[in-house]
């Protein structure tokens, strides 16, 4: 019997829902772990404050991070009130387009107002409003946003920058370019480290060179050792045409000398510690009437001595005139390295995101990099800074504005007029905040330069399932909530609607082998006994062939083609399944678990999950050119991957299996307790002789026998 003292809005709530959805406090957070309810909490949180407490719909704030996920929470809220049932069944008809349901939701929220009055955005959203109306004193406020992809949701598509994030840093880096120095200083980065890849084993370089020549010099040439790949470039800096080691044959003698300069009619060999004795080959080429001038590698220790020597030795033996400065072009210099051009830029395009996710001062990030022990790291910032504070020109001249953008300006206008800041703090009285685990620095930021110190603050999010701090996302605002927003109250909902109790109990067992989390009981809702299936697979094809019998199994049991789910860390660890599904005639949902985050599906699969490289944890300790801006330690990388793991488990309803390798399982399988799984595979063959037994005497008999040779019983 219903108690008479709850709301008919929150009869539905199990105890730990009604007391988040009615907390008081200025400061709540709702822990909710895997299908326990997130979004219909948040939303009866919206309902509750408009229908019990008086709460107008203009005074409500609720911020998402996707804007599918704001269509979601509008979707719901029509649904409350559809009570003909005509909206839910334009949500569900498969024959219209996604452009149509969009119109049909637009039409919606026009005719109901209390919708209309509400504030349901993305963080991007909000921000560009904010800009797009206010922001006129802080930057252009006619400003089209520019992205890395070009792509962006219907509301921003009208004022889409033309180019791309790549396209407007390739053309900032032509024009620093044609700066000489910088040019010559950039195309040295881009062979040294992406063409030689001088920073990584010599062994592996070695290998793949069949002459021992591994540097690259300015105009190409191949030579052996760092040394000779300074000269060559000293000659192509200052125009000086050159030949590398040249056949010069005097009589019955051959030699390799190290270059010829033809203009000043010059041979330089130089002596390092590797060198053979060059005084017969010195004698020969003063009997021949040749110059031959020797340089050494102690002159290489100090540049600008050995600068001061090449001039001294070389200049003034070239002809009169003799004009030094040719002037330098980018598409000629380049030719042929556009794929290396390309990772340059990526990783360009990944620092400038890093550093304003940060909020960093990009001199403090000089700083930093320039005191780096590691040459690569010096010489990458000493290019990319100059290259970032020119595209930011850029980009501010011509009104651009990228996403990380829209949250700092915002915050920035917020924080100077105290005008438009008193306006929000009137407007909203209650803030609500959806999947806070992934929040980052400046979204932080951003909620607490907007929001009221009176206003209520209501979070939701759970920390088991923050996986995306390879975006700058931070699981530390929530775990540690009452650091960052004081006089916190944290309220956990612990009842899991979706699993069963062996993948409910299984998921966080595995995700308490974490640290930095908080701590708390789910129990499963469904009553069921069925475990977690773990096979152990001989090979690729072993493992494909289980999980098509199985597939083939769901469906004989009516399970649906859309509630069967394969889940992987990357990609290309589906491949082989793609290809023998296609035979089959087996048409399933596949998904990264990154993508699959929000989902759920009434049978799992979990493939690639093995051990090591390719597999599943797949740790890989960033190139340190991002820890110069963001450190991250491998015990916090292996965190995010058991995160991971749990959100993939939990996507799970009724049946879950995972598919690993025969002796080289994921350390993640073994963190599951043996209660909650079942282990099979394919039994081995014994690699042991057949033995045949007499059946009267049990010695053993050769298998052509008819009778045994002891006892002359018939085998």
């Amino acid at each position: 019997m219903a108690n008479k003292n709850i709301p008919a809005s929150l009869a539905s709530l199990n105890k730990q829902q009604r007391a988040a959805v009615t907390a008081e406090d200025k400061r709540v957070l709702v822990i909710a772990g895997a299908g326990s309810g997130k979004t219909q909490t948040l939303l009866q949180k919206i309902l509750y404050l408009i229908n019990e407490k008086g709460a107008k719909p203009s005074e409500i704030l609720a911020i998402t991070f996707t804007k599918n996920a704001a269509n979601e929470m509008i979707d719901r809220l029509i649904l409350s009130v559809d009570f003909d049932g005509e909206y839910k069944d334009i949500l569900h008809n498969k024959t219209l387009s996604e452009n149509a349901k969009n119109a049909h939701r637009r039409h919606q929220i026009q005719q109901t107002g209390w919708i209309r009055n509400l504030t349901i955005r993305t963080f991007h959203g909000l921000c560009f409003s904010i800009l797009r109306t206010y922001g006129v004193s802080e930057f252009d406020n006619k400003f089209k946003i520019i992205t890395d992809t070009g792509f962006v949701d219907e509301e921003m598509a009208a004022i889409t920058a033309s180019e791309t994030t790549y396209t407007a840093l390739h053309k900032v880096l032509i024009d620093c370019c044609s700066d000489r120095e910088y040019l010559i200083d950039f195309k040295r980065y881009v062979l040294d480290y992406l063409v030689d890849k001088l920073h990584l084993s010599q062994r592996s370089a070695l290998a793949l060179s069949s002459d021992n020549k591994i540097y690259t010099t300015l105009n190409g040439t191949k030579v052996r050792s760092k040394s000779e790949q300074y000269i060559a470039d000293w000659l192509y800096r200052h125009n000086i045409k050159f030949v590398y080691e040249p056949k010069v044959s005097f009589q019955e003698y051959e030699f390799y000398p190290d270059f010829f300069i033809p203009d000043a009619n010059l041979y330089i060999e130089h002596i390092s510690n590797l060198s053979k004795g060059s005084d017969f080959k010195e004698k020969q080429f003063n009997i021949a009437g040749k110059l031959l001038v020797k340089t050494y590698e102690e002159m290489t220790r100090d540049t600008s001595l050995f600068n001061l020597a090449l001039d001294r030795i070389i200049r003034n033996r070239l002809p009169d005139g003799f004009d030094d400065n040719t002037v330098l072009h980018y598409e000629e210099e380049f030719k042929g390295r556009h794929h290396e051009i390309r990772n340059f830029l990526r990783q360009l395009i990944r620092v400038v995101d890093m550093i304003k996710v940060d909020g960093l001062n990009i001199h403090d990030v000089a700083n930093k990099a320039s005191q780096d022990q590691h040459q690569r790291i010096r010489d990458f910032y000493k290019l990319a800074l100059p290259l970032i504070e020119r595209f930011e020109t850029y980009c501010t001249d011509r009104s651009y504005l990228d996403f990380n953008d829209l949250n700092i300006k915002a915050i920035n206008l917020l924080k100077k007029s105290e005008e438009i800041r008193q306006k929000f703090f009137h407007q909203y009285k209650y803030v609500l905040v959806d999947e806070f685990q992934d929040v980052n620095k400046i979204q932080v930021s951003f909620i607490k330069t907007l929001m009221n110190p009176d206003a209520q603050l209501f979070c939701v999010g759970d920390d088991w399932q923050s996986i995306y701090g390879f975006r700058g996302s931070d699981v530390q605002y929530i775990v540690e909530f009452s650091r960052f927003f004081r006089d916190a109250r944290c309220i956990s909902l612990d009842t899991n609607y979706r699993s069963t109790p062996n993948i409910v109990d299984a998921s966080s067992e595995v995700i308490r082998n974490n640290r930095f989390m908080v701590d708390k009981v789910i129990k499963a809702q469904k009553k069921s006994r069925k475990k977690i299936e773990v096979y152990s697979a001989v090979d690729f094809v072993d493992g494909v062939e289980f999980a098509v019998q199985e597939v083939k199994e769901l469906l004989a049991q009516n399970i649906p083609n859309d509630q069967i789910l394969f889940l992987y860390r990357r990609s290309k660890m589906f491949e082989p399944y793609r290809e023998r599904f296609k035979k089959e005639k087996i048409y399933i949902n596949a998904k990264t678990i990154h993508a699959a985050k929000g989902l759920e599906s009434k049978a799992v699969f979990i493939i690639g999950l093995t051990q090591g490289s390719g597999g599943f944890p797949d740790v890989w300790l960033d190139d340190r050119i991002y820890q110069i801006i963001r450190p991250v330690k491998y015990d916090i990388l292996l965190e995010e991957e058991r995160r991971l793991f749990y959100v993939a488990l939990t996507r799970a309803a009724d049946n879950l299996y995972l598919i690993t390798e025969k002796g080289n399982e994921s350390m993640f399988i073994d963190e599951i307790p043996p209660l909650y799984k079942v282990l099979f595979s394919k039994p081995m063959q014994s690699i042991l002789p057949e033995r045949i037994l007499c059946p009267t005497c049990l010695r053993v008999v050769e298998s052509h026998f008819k009778f045994c040779p002891g006892c002359g019983g018939k085998v």
